[in-house]
């Protein structure tokens, strides 16, 4: 009785936490929400600030009694308590603060998530007032976000780059037949800028600069006219704020690394998927989500390392939170795919 009251009232939720952004859709009405995955907490009393973009918007820039605080890395909850305020802040806004709903959640996880980073999940989304909770693979939601026909017996290639994990998979009659996942997405592309500043001009950057350099000048092949962009920060020899111009040659440079090793990923996972779906793939190509697939040439990248169509995701940043939406209306699948 007491479950169809909550049914009643409650508004179920999908939400992709991640490691940059967290997005949360609400069943019936899409995504409403979409916000950096920071958290700004006064450092003696514990009290938070300012979640969010208001949050984010703190970082690097906060006095002594404040800190900003990213509390999932690499795809998974690096900071427990922090996360569940995060994901109650979130509940509750979208709910128009309204504190009696209930939701069932469904949650995207990494594929090489552990049990232990599962439970930390679970716990965080019960803690923050959600009466079921079920985890999907974020393969999995980003492929049925993007419209694949997961549930057919052929050969689906997804390749998921977030914030804090690349996920690379091989999906086949609702399952993953082959995954390989790493812990290396746009916030690794953004430290490496941060590095290569600072090793090439002995100037230190802020993460967020870091990333405004990626956003603006990041490519993995080159791209029509030079781009150059205007940065500052601080001169490492004579400790005061300098500006220096640099252009999109060196960002490229700097991220051949990273990009290199998702172009490997893909390489792997190719060779270990069976020769019947490695056929399908081969018709139906490799389809890219998540922001990081955003960055300029790295479908042409891919194209000519694979010789295989590679196509980007509509939605590329929503495809994880719209699948896992789209699991709150098919139950049965969703007990099927969670994990």
């Amino acid at each position: 009785m007491l479950n169809s009251l909550y049914g009643l009232f409650s508004s179920d939720l999908a939400i992709d936490l991640g490691t940059a952004n967290t997005l949360v859709y609400m069943a019936g009405k899409g995504v409403v929400l979409r916000e950096p995955s920071v958290v700004a907490v006064h450092r003696d009393s514990k009290q938070v600030l300012a979640v969010g973009m208001a949050a984010k918007r703190m970082l690097g820039r906060t006095p002594g009694t404040i800190v900003a605080i990213r509390p999932m890395k690499d795809g998974v909850i690096a900071n427990f308590e922090i996360t569940e305020a995060m994901l109650k802040y979130f509940i509750t806004e979208v709910h128009n603060r309204r504190t009696l709903v209930r939701p069932r959640i469904v949650i995207g996880v990494p594929s090489g998530i552990t049990q232990v980073e599962k439970r930390a999940v679970r716990d965080s989304a019960e803690s923050a007032g959600a009466r079921e909770v079920y985890l999907i693979e974020e393969p999995m939601a980003a492929a049925i976000g993007v419209g694949l026909p997961i549930q057919e017996p052929s050969g689906n290639m997804i390749v998921d780059i977030g914030g804090g994990t690349t996920e690379v998979a091989v999906i086949s009659l609702s399952g993953i037949v082959y995954s390989r996942s790493m812990r290396i997405g746009g916030d690794v592309m953004d430290e490496t800028i941060v590095n290569y500043i600072k090793r090439k001009y002995n100037m230190l950057i802020g993460e967020r600069t870091g990333e405004e350099i990626k956003v603006r000048l990041g490519s993995a092949v080159p791209v029509g006219d030079m781009l150059t962009l205007e940065v500052k920060g601080r001169d490492l020899v004579a400790g005061i704020p300098k500006t220096l111009l640099i252009n999109d040659a060196e960002i490229r440079e700097a991220l051949a690394e990273p990009i290199g090793n998702i172009v490997e990923t893909v390489r792997i996972t190719l060779e270990r998927t069976p020769p019947e779906l490695a056929a399908d793939i081969i018709d139906q190509g490799i389809v890219l989500a998540g922001g990081g697939s955003l960055l300029r040439g790295l479908d042409v990248l891919l194209r000519e390392e694979t010789g295989l169509p590679v196509t980007i995701a509509e939605d590329a940043l929503s495809a994880v939170v719209l699948g896992a939406g789209r699991l709150l209306d098919e139950l049965d699948l969703l007990r099927q795919v969670s994990v």
